[in-house]
């Protein structure tokens, strides 16, 4: 499907709020919502406020009551069939998120496919949440137990809004709590199309939508019958969230932002090395990931080789309209996002790193009504610039040269945040050195960007706290409890 207004006809009939097992109209009103490659209007989408939320929460609560005393793998059975009416409908879902959030559909056609196979992942270990026993002597039974929380709430990211709001829906529901998906503001399209989709497999407040702002938000982050949050956001938000959660003592996790680095040392394979880097860029949806390597350390006597390979190879980046095919890189998220971005383009600039490729608007006639931005790398970084500290979240790739391995990791490791990190080199022993001197939580060695189910993701320092994707997330939506028995 090359770009059209194709999408069009494939936009969610309904706008409203869902729980309950229905759809409700907003208390809180209406916002419009935006394709930001076009600046058109694609409608209004519900803005819930703190009564919405009340309700909604209600009904989950009143959900986990009939939810809670399904058998494990009858849980498993109906979630297994989302999977099903994920896949069937990937590419439109994919079509909707294109226009909705300016990733590519080339990229995001894989979106709800990976969430369907996270869904069936977590869907076989329904049996595999379990206790123990623990040998306490004759006429003694000791034994723990792992029991769901009740009302779980998850806010989630815009880079990939179906991915997110359908994959993290599983984990809490497998354990037996209900949910309440919060998608993005800027992009909820897909979790209404979803909810059409997949009405009626689930019994009435097991899943619940409610597309708000910051209002919405906080409700939903004080409530007091919501004992379980996590978001996928910037560490500001995190912050915040976790501080609103404090009062109730809330249980909290939170997969926050990176100021992620790649790392080539002079031995490895600069082919390989040079696309890696390019990679965990993400150029695609134009930096937006919080596990983009947007720091480039590479060492002086390869420097040059690496630079002329980055200049190559970053030339596949072309932006264009998300819904077209052929584009292989979309737009920033929103007016706001690309005014951030622009801003520290020129911080950059001023604090004297050297524009090497890109930084600007691009001067494509179609693109005009778009909020783009080629895509862009700087040489002349140090450590100590803004740019080199600071999340962007946006298509800006920072080099940095290195000749001395400790002072190098000592930058590695400078910024606040700890969340992904690159390692190249063909040298094993230096591979795995490189490897425990990062402070990180998901290092990739020869390789980077790629995600894999089973493998946990989460990080250090400021960039979050708890772990997704693997056992640990489904283990965290459940209550452990000990019971000791004297016959």
């Amino acid at each position: 499907m090359s770009d059209t207004n194709n999408y069009l006809q494939l936009l969610p009939k309904h706008r409203d709020l869902y729980y309950g097992g229905s759809w409700h109209q907003p208390m809180g009103g209406y916002l419009e919502t935006m394709n930001p490659a076009t600046g058109e209007s694609l409608g209004l989408c519900a803005e819930a406020n703190a009564q919405d939320v009340d309700a909604a929460v209600q009904a989950a609560h009143a959900g986990f009551s009939v939810w809670k005393k399904f058998k494990p793998l009858e849980r498993a059975a109906l979630l297994k069939k989302v999977a099903v009416v994920l896949r069937e409908n990937a590419f439109e879902l994919a079509m909707i998120d294109a226009a909705n959030c300016g990733n590519p559909i080339s990229e995001m056609q894989r979106d709800a496919l990976i969430a369907a196979a996270q869904i069936d992942f977590y869907a076989g270990l329904a049996t595999e949440i379990k206790g123990e026993t623990l040998p306490m002597g004759d006429d003694i039974l000791n034994y723990s137990v792992r029991e769901p929380y009740g009302v779980c709430a998850r806010i989630v990211a815009y880079n990939h809004p179906i991915m997110f709001t359908a994959a993290k829906m599983a984990p809490p529901l497998i354990a037996g709590n209900t949910v309440i998906m919060k998608p993005p503001y800027q992009a909820p399209l897909s979790s209404y199309r979803m909810m059409e989709l997949i009405d009626g497999i689930l019994p009435p407040g097991v899943l619940n939508i409610i597309s708000s702002g910051a209002i919405g938000g906080q409700a939903l982050v004080t409530h007091p019958l919501v004992p379980r949050l996590s978001l996928i956001g910037s560490v500001p938000t995190g912050r915040a969230i976790a501080k609103a959660a404090a009062d109730q003592l809330k249980h909290v996790t939170l997969e926050l932002g990176g100021k992620n680095a790649c790392i080539i040392y002079p031995d490895a394979d600069l082919s390989k090395a040079i696309t890696g880097a390019i990679n965990g860029m993400n150029f695609t949806w134009c930096g937006q990931s919080c596990g983009s390597t947007s720091r480039l350390f590479v060492h002086s006597s390869i420097y040059k080789q690496v630079i002329d390979g980055l200049l190559q190879a970053v030339k596949h980046y072309k932006p264009g309209i998300p819904t077209d095919m052929a584009t292989t890189m979309g737009s920033i998220v929103s007016k706001a996002q690309w005014g951030k971005i622009m801003n520290y383009i020129e911080i950059a600039k001023q604090d004297g790193a050297q524009l090497i490729y890109g930084g600007n608007v691009p001067s494509t006639p179609s693109l005009a009504n778009g909020w783009f931005i080629e895509p862009t790398i700087f040489t002349g970084v140090t450590q100590n610039m803004r740019i080199a500290n600071e999340e962007v979240f946006g298509p800006i790739l920072s080099v940095i040269q290195w000749d001395d391995e400790d002072q190098m990791f000592d930058q590695v490791n400078a910024v606040e945040y700890g969340l992904t990190a690159s390692i190249w080199t063909t040298n094993l022993s230096k591979a795995h050195r490189a490897a425990s001197r990062v402070q990180a939580g998901y290092i990739w060695v020869n390789h980077s960007s790629s995600h894999f189910i089973g493998a946990s993701f989460g990080g250090y320092k400021q960039s979050g706290i708890g772990r997704e994707e693997g056992f640990d997330e489904l283990f965290s939506y459940s209550q452990h409890k000990n019971v000791h028995v004297v016959l």
